[in-house]
């Protein structure tokens, strides 16, 4: 098994996916988790390309979020799309960085990705409420590359 089957068990990810449709009942905001094996590119530069592939700039508030993993070399990222970074300082992403990342090093993949996606959704409610009329603009299912 690659160390990207042996990161998250099936039902684990479920769990991640749950937590992003909780996280978007608050928030129109769009939450996708993308995890791979190794990336040779910095982690954000690397996230900004996975973000253009998945067709995340083409949301309506251009708000969608991306939580990169690349498991191998133990990179992780999150990156806001120009709708969030136009209205939110340069430090929004930092306690949500850090909840990640401290689950990360106690090995509590899981936890890390469940926790940092509930978080997103709270902060980004306060900019980006769920509408009435929301709909789901991108897919909730973890993509792999």
């Amino acid at each position: 098994m690659s160390k990207t089957e042996d990161f998250l068990t099936a039902s684990e990810e479920q769990e991640i996916v749950q937590a992003i449709v909780a996280a978007e009942k608050d928030t129109s905001g769009e939450i996708r988790v993308h995890i791979e094996e190794n990336s040779e590119k910095p982690p954000l530069e690397r996230a900004q390309e996975v973000f253009l592939s998945l067709g995340m700039q083409n949301t309506k508030d251009r708000n969608g979020v991306l939580f990169y993993v690349s498991v191998s070399n133990k990179h992780f990222a999150i990156l806001g799309d120009e709708g969030i970074n136009r209205i939110v300082g340069s430090d929004f992403w930092n306690s949500t960085k850090d909840i990640v990342i401290d689950h990360f090093k106690n090995n509590q993949n899981k936890e890390a990705l469940v926790k940092g996606i509930i978080e997103a959704g709270k902060r980004l409610k306060e900019f980006f409420p769920y509408q009435s009329d929301d709909t789901n603009e991108l897919p909730n299912e973890i993509s792999k590359g």
